[in-house]
């Protein structure tokens, strides 16, 4: 997907998202939240969205949030304020593939729902590794397609639907998998009906 129509779509999905996708996804926000709070540090959530995660996070953490769309970063400043977030230190909008932080930034690297949505994910991901720290973590949540099955045929199907959708359904692995220097601790499937994969990424 093109970052205009990134846009577009996030722009029609921002009113409507938090009872929507982000009600179906909401388990992988947890799961992932509670992984970063065993050992809160500086986080880095890669498409924050509408900030449905910021009251997940312990209070301990230091959070800052990018998204590209305009909408979905105001809704996600109304919910910090709204909400008293105050572990949420930045809202920026940014894109992905150029992160503005130096090299080895964040404890923590999130990205939730994100990286078959951006274009380039191989440089998102490279992009990623670099601002986390030696160590430190990047922990994923994201639909990845199957090679086989029915399931396989329907996202092959749907895959020219993706500017419309606002993800790409037919999205494998093996796009994220790029960077030597991040390495898979933990992978598990998640609610609803396994369709979602949460990973556990430690940078070496």
């Amino acid at each position: 997907m093109d970052p205009q129509a990134i846009e577009t779509s996030y722009a029609r999905w921002a009113p409507i998202y938090d009872r929507t996708f982000g009600a179906v996804t909401q388990a992988g926000r947890r799961r992932a939240t509670a992984a970063v709070n065993t050992a809160p540090g500086d986080v880095l959530e890669v498409g924050v969205g509408t900030g449905l995660s910021l009251p997940l996070y312990d209070r301990r953490n230091r959070v800052t949030g990018i998204d590209f769309s305009a909408e979905m970063l105001e809704k996600a400043r109304t919910r910090v304020a709204r909400e008293g977030l105050s572990h949420v230190k930045a809202l920026l909008r940014m894109d992905a593939r150029h992160l503005a932080f130096a090299d080895a930034s964040f404890d923590w690297v999130m990205a939730l729902h994100i990286l078959s949505v951006v274009p380039e994910p191989e440089r998102v991901m490279r992009e990623i590794a670099r601002v986390c720290r030696p160590g430190g973590h990047v922990a994923i949540v994201n639909h990845f397609s199957r090679e086989r099955g029915m399931m396989a045929r329907i996202e092959r199907a749907a895959s020219p639907l993706a500017d419309l959708l606002g993800w790409h359904p037919d999205f494998p692995l093996s796009r994220i998998l790029v960077d030597e220097r991040l390495e898979i601790v933990r992978r598990e499937t998640l609610p609803p009906l396994g369709m979602m994969t949460f990973l556990l990424l430690r940078k070496r």
